[in-house]
């Protein structure tokens, strides 16, 4: 009789996750199994369950694509890890290795990527498979409920940092001050960048101060692009924007100072507004920055493992899902929310 796993998955698109009983899958060649110790939830796994993007996954599927957890199984062939390493399963399932983008470096980009809860079933389960290639190694003294943000968030806004192309020293501007954001302040800091928060809620703002933000403004309170030019004496030569809001992209360009670049890592819904006369007077370059190469994963977690980048973590059972997805719909999630697997199957014991 097949050992069974709780699971929570998307039937339908825009409906709540429903929380099943499935059979452990068994790993095959070239694959690892792993068991679920922490999964943080993101805003992409909400866009993947409302079929929000162009391409979008084959129903039923398991969204997560933040599993920390214990190699359980290993396939033939496997050799990269062993049972009982502590890995992370990442956004990038697996490339394909031969391309020129995965040649140069950029497999993200990869024409043959998958991606972990959306094309292939993710962490919102007590076990998954993985491709041991594309795994994150966790460091030791890592907590799995500290890592879990990190594979995800962690390496976006980091990555997101590195494509301003800012220098220590030079002002960055963080549009969003929430799950990414929070991580991105941390990170910028520790990379010797003087950071300018932004939100529209002055309690993330207050909380981008703890983190380190060196100057705080308030979207609602008026001009911020204005706000950012005068504080910082001109404007941002980077731009990072974590808030999921078309209203954030179009004045990222504004904060964006002459001759810098304003990256973008969210992906709401709809058509970038771009003020076209701003860009092209001003010189600024537009870049997008899709999560991190596995070199930028290690860069990532290695900021934590010195103790100068934490996520402020929630803890929560997979049994809350729905709710953590309505909370997250609007806007009432303060850092990132963890699954917590760990005191599920203590419980279970």
């Amino acid at each position: 009789m097949a050992l069974k796993m709780k699971a929570a998955i998307v039937e339908e698109f825009g409906k709540p996750l429903a929380l099943r009983e499935l059979d452990i899958p068994s790993p095959g060649a070239g694959q690892i199994l792993v068991k679920t110790e922490a999964c943080g939830v993101c805003h992409t796994d909400l866009h993947a369950a409302h079929g929000d993007w162009p391409v979008k996954p084959t129903l039923p599927f398991i969204p997560g694509h933040e599993a920390i957890g214990l190699v359980a199984a290993v396939g033939s062939g496997v050799t990269i890890v062993m049972e009982g390493d502590r890995v992370g399963v990442p956004w990038l399932y697996p490339a394909c290795g031969h391309c020129e983008y995965c040649l140069t470096a950029w497999e993200t980009v990869c024409p043959e990527a998958q991606f972990g809860g959306y094309t292939k079933n993710g962490g919102f389960a007590e076990y998954l498979l993985a491709d041991p290639n594309y795994v994150a190694h966790i460091p030791a003294g890592l907590a799995a409920v500290e890592a879990a943000p990190l594979i995800c968030a962690g390496i976006t806004t980091y990555k997101g940092i590195k494509e301003t192309e800012a220098k220590p020293g030079e002002w960055i501007a963080i549009s969003g001050c929430g799950g990414l954001g929070h991580l991105a302040i941390q990170y910028a800091k520790a990379m010797g960048l003087l950071v300018c928060a932004i939100d529209i809620d002055d309690g993330k703002l207050a909380h981008a101060k703890h983190v380190g933000a060196d100057l705080v403004i308030n979207a609602k309170a008026g001009d911020p692009a204005a706000a950012v030019k005068k504080e910082t004496g001109g404007g941002a030569h980077g731009v990072v924007i974590t808030a999921p809001s078309l209203i954030a992209f179009k004045q990222g360009v504004g904060i964006t100072r002459k001759r810098g670049t304003c990256v973008l890592v969210e992906l709401p819904p709809g058509e970038f507004p771009v003020p076209l006369f701003d860009v092209v007077a001003n010189c600024i370059t537009i870049r997008g920055s899709f999560v991190g190469t596995r070199q930028d994963m290690a860069d990532a977690l290695a900021f934590a493992t010195a103790g100068k980048v934490k996520a402020d973590v929630e803890l929560q059972p997979l049994s809350a899902i729905n709710q953590i997805f309505n909370r997250l719909e609007h806007g009432d999630v303060a850092s990132r929310v963890v699954l917590d697997f760990t005191r599920a199957q203590a419980k279970n014991q």
